[in-house]
């Protein structure tokens, strides 16, 4: 792809990087931008910096948030008992998207994947350890995409908490074995909540 301006070439090149988008899209994304009022373009880069710059991770479930403690958690109105486990905030707004969960969320910021060099230690699983040993927690969510690396993440969680006087639950298999969890519909996800089966029974088909 020939370009006559070097700035140009630089902005596709950049936009290029984000998932999903190839040469073709970027061109046509920047291109959109150049003929937009210069305080339309003003607005989206000042809110990519101020995202990048200023957004944290809740201090209590490592969901992205605008204060040290996201919305959700600091919310008095949600069963503070009941956690639901998930890989990243995706899976949070799929979930919520549902209205069928009223209580919180644990991020573990991916799933175990050795191929990958992805280890427990990696994940944020030793908080969520430590919360349910304190025996604050009645139950657990295991809300992890149906793949061999969401069933080995959830099968070592259930090890580490396994002895602990909680409810372990998994989402019912609406959703496919294999299934990405942020692809399902908001039906499907939401019948998987409310209908979650013990996780010791999880597998048994």
């Amino acid at each position: 792809m020939e370009f006559s301006s070097k700035l140009l070439e630089k902005a596709v090149n950049e936009m290029a990087q984000l998932p999903g988008i190839g040469k073709r899209t970027a061109l046509r994304l920047v291109l959109h931008l150049l003929k937009q009022p210069n305080e339309r373009t003003t607005f989206l880069a000042n809110a990519l910096t101020s995202m990048r710059e200023d957004v944290k991770f809740c201090n209590s479930c490592n969901n992205i948030a605008d204060k040290e403690i996201c919305e959700i958690c600091a919310n008095p109105s949600r069963n503070h008992q009941i956690i639901c486990i998930v890989e990243d905030i995706r899976d949070v707004m799929a979930i919520e998207n549902t209205g069928q969960f009223r209580g919180i969320y644990h991020v573990l910021g991916g799933k175990i994947s050795p191929i990958d060099g992805i280890g427990p230690s990696q994940l944020n699983i030793k908080p969520l350890v430590d919360k349910v040993k304190s025996g604050e927690i009645t139950e657990i969510i295991f809300a992890l995409s149906s793949t061999m690396e969401g069933d080995t993440t959830n099968f070592y969680i259930y090890k580490q908490i396994q002895d602990c006087n909680i409810t372990t639950s998994s989402i019912a298999r609406g959703i496919s074995v294999g299934d990405e969890l942020e692809y399902a519909d908001e039906v499907t996800l939401g019948r998987s909540i409310l209908h979650r089966v013990p996780f010791e029974n999880a597998f048994k088909n």
